[in-house]
């Protein structure tokens, strides 16, 4: 069987990427494995993005260009936001094939923007692991809400989004918050 006769079946979604300097909505073709499988493959190191509109960062909402399509890579994305949790793929794919896992709120950053939302991990919350070990490079964060850091206004929610771990400079919970003294 030749690699253009594949019996996988492609889709496309709606996706929101954010690089360093730019925003990118379009669609990716995903399999069954959803933006998961597409954004972890590590024999693919670029993303083909359909019918694309690019922004700036300082003016989200200005379009700037509009492509049948950009390939970008996936080394330098931050972040890709989807409106649906059922985008990210398969339960067992997104949650590393672990059944039973515990939540947790976090607000991580990278150099230009900041999320606050629910990781679900299997076991303890271990940063180390999360952002060194396996061969996950984009973590699953749902119900999360990225903000641009020196842009506050640029403000998007997202049900399912997959962030860069190579690109994380900071993650906390929000439960460790430190209490105010009065």
């Amino acid at each position: 069987m030749s690699l253009d006769t594949s019996p996988r079946t492609y889709r496309f979604i709606p996706v929101d990427i954010f690089t360093s300097g730019y925003r990118v909505v379009g669609k990716v073709s995903v399999t069954t494995h959803g933006a998961m499988g597409i954004m972890n493959d590590p024999t693919k190191s670029s993303l083909e993005v359909h019918d694309a509109r690019l922004a700036r960062l300082h003016m989200p909402t200005k379009l700037v260009d509009h492509f049948e399509m950009v390939r970008m890579m996936k080394k330098q994305l931050h972040a890709l936001c989807m409106q649906r949790r059922e985008d990210l793929g398969p339960h067992a794919i997104v949650r590393g094939g672990f059944t039973s896992v515990t939540e947790y709120a976090v607000r991580l950053t990278t150099q230009m923007f900041e999320v606050e939302g629910t990781m679900e991990l299997p076991g303890r919350f271990d940063f180390t692991a999360l952002v060194t070990e396996g061969s996950r490079e984009f973590l699953p964060v749902f119900n999360a809400t990225l903000t641009a850091i020196l842009i506050p206004n640029l403000k998007v929610e997202s049900a399912g989004m997959l962030v860069n771990r190579r690109v994380v400079d900071m993650m906390a919970l929000l439960n460790q918050r430190a209490k105010p003294e009065n």
